[in-house]
């Protein structure tokens, strides 16, 4: 993400002046500078302008505080990520993949929140599978019988986090050791010992890296694999359709 300029001091604020919702505010506001896992409550009150017990008095510990910046995450994703109305059901998966995958990667927040923190209360929970099964009902509603349309969009959904996942990973180990290199950036390819190899990337081509082509050619093998096996009559039942190898 891009940095910010910087921001005016804060004044300190009188005591009792800040309420929950000035806390999760400001908390998203310094995480976006500093992380989630750098985020800490004495720098969040500094931020904020207030003593460090001001935000215990709501928030307990730093899990309280994580725990309601995810529900407010997973409400931010459900509006950013609604169910596409498209028609036919490849269409559909395809379309609501490249949302929830564009979505998480503008917002790094949103990932570390939702998909590597992973915490969410029992309502925004509920309200996860709701999404959920709106698409699952598209999908059923273009012709899939229920378990292939679970199915399939299981595997696609375990694509786009993984894929997003490994992304974000990456970038927080850039931004620790800017000299730091995923394993595909290390691979020793010469046209020598790994003559195949090299004419691959010579064209291009980034083997295991987590970018749009690769994520586009995953989708394409889940969505045709699918589509072979129901014109086929064989519905690709649980463990058939995979991400990966």
């Amino acid at each position: 993400m891009a940095k910010r300029g910087a921001e005016p001091k804060r004044q300190r604020r009188e005591r009792g002046s800040i309420d929950p919702d000035d806390i999760v505010a400001g908390a998203f506001e310094l995480a976006e500078q500093v992380s989630i896992d750098n985020l800490s409550m004495p720098m969040l009150g500094k931020h904020l302008g207030v003593g460090v017990t001001s935000i215990y008095w709501y928030f307990r510990k730093k899990d309280d505080l994580l725990n309601e910046m995810t529900d407010r995450a997973v409400r931010q994703y459900l509006v950013s990520v609604p169910v596409p109305q498209v028609t036919g059901w490849k269409e559909t998966l395809a379309a609501f993949a490249r949302t929830m995958r564009s979505t998480f990667l503008a917002n790094p927040i949103l990932t570390d929140l939702i998909l590597i923190r992973s915490t969410l209360s029992p309502r925004h929970g509920q309200a996860g599978a709701q999404q959920i099964e709106k698409v699952i009902a598209g999908l059923v509603a273009a012709g899939l019988p229920l378990s292939d349309a679970y199915d399939i969009f299981s595997a696609v959904q375990l694509h786009v986090r993984g894929s997003v996942v490994l992304a974000r990973l990456g970038d927080k180990a850039k931004a620790a050791d800017p000299d730091s290199h995923a394993y595909y950036e290390d691979l020793e390819i010469t046209h020598e010992t790994t003559p195949l190899l090299a004419e691959a990337t010579s064209h291009g081509r980034t083997g295991g890296a987590p970018d749009e082509a690769n994520f586009e050619y995953g989708l394409a093998c889940i969505l045709d694999r699918a589509a072979a096996l129901l014109a086929a009559g064989q519905p690709p039942k649980r463990g058939r359709v995979r991400v990966g190898a």
